[in-house]
């Protein structure tokens, strides 16, 4: 008996003396220890979320951004995660409500979104996005001929036609900036109402088969489409190019410096940059951008696509 009660105290004594060390362990969810940018580690796994405007073919987004989010969270070392959007609206308003951290918008989504959540800044975009233009698409059956005067516009006139989103830069906003400029009145100057295809590779399909006659979209995504084969140029061809313009990029919410850090916005930034078309991987995201590399870029670049977007009544 005596031996069994000394095994049972020292039992005892053995859990009293780990108490201590067990109640000192940090444990599960609560634990709060601080990273190099002063964060905690609750804190940084909270994934950063990046989004796009909808503007090609949903399966090309979700390629394109899901590669991105891969490359970011390498580089950022936090977690990054692509939410997709309905449309163009959702994507200004995802970013409005903190939604979305990080969005690749078009020129006027862009400032539509940086002036509803104060601090919001454009940080990158394309190296074409500085020189960015539309193009003008005529299905064949018109007899429409390519021109260069913007006056010429004037031949568009009586033809149906298709902007893309009404709230795309390349595919609505410039077109119909140019087009009030060469004096034509959406309202009235063609066959029955414009149309709104809701994106860029939907207005080359519509022009294509006859639906419309006549469409403005993205220069980019009309010669990646014609290069991969996709569009039928004996049906549909581009008759005008617009002027230059600045028009996609990247625009982030201040929040995300509370986060994850003070400085985080500049190392998106710097990660966004440093994309390079050496490294297969990163060229991939590039090709699929049709960049050959990213350009750091600021608000007051777009101080024009603003002014235009008050004149139409884009933004109040």
């Amino acid at each position: 008996m005596v031996s069994i009660r000394h095994s049972w105290i020292a039992g005892v004594s053995g859990l009293l003396l780990l108490l201590p060390l067990g109640a000192c362990a940090p444990s599960g969810p609560d634990q709060n220890v601080a990273g190099e940018s002063g964060t905690t580690a609750e804190q940084t796994v909270i994934p950063l979320t990046a989004g796009a405007i909808p503007d090609q073919d949903p399966e090309q987004l979700q390629r394109l951004y899901t590669k991105l989010a891969d490359y970011l969270e390498a580089e950022l070392g936090v977690p990054v995660e692509y939410k997709p959007v309905t449309d163009y609206a959702a994507a200004v308003t995802a970013f409005k409500v903190g939604d979305l951290d990080l969005v690749w918008f078009g020129g006027l989504t862009g400032v539509q979104a940086r002036l509803q959540v104060p601090g919001a800044q454009a940080i990158a975009q394309r190296d074409i996005d500085e020189q960015f233009h539309s193009v003008f698409i005529a299905n064949a059956s018109t007899g429409l001929k390519e021109f260069t005067d913007p006056q010429d516009l004037a031949q568009i006139k009586g033809h149906t036609f298709t902007f893309g989103s009404e709230s795309s830069t390349s595919g609505r906003l410039m077109p119909q900036y140019f087009m009030e400029e060469a004096g034509l009145d959406t309202a009235k100057d063609f066959k029955g109402e414009v149309g709104f295809s809701g994106n860029h590779d939907t207005t080359i399909k519509l022009v294509e088969a006859g639906t419309y006659e006549v469409g403005a979209l993205n220069e980019q995504v009309w010669r990646d489409r014609v290069a991969e084969g996709a569009v039928d140029t004996a049906k549909v061809n581009v008759i005008w190019r617009t002027p230059a313009y600045y028009d996609y990029h990247w625009v982030i919410n201040p929040a995300v410096d509370e986060r994850y850090g003070d400085g985080f916005t500049e190392k998106v930034q710097a990660a966004l940059l440093a994309l390079d078309p050496a490294v297969p991987e990163q060229k991939e995201i590039l090709d699929l951008f049709g960049a050959e590399r990213f350009i750091a870029t600021s608000n007051d670049n777009y101080a024009e696509i603003e002014a235009v977007g008050r004149k139409i009544g884009k933004i109040q």
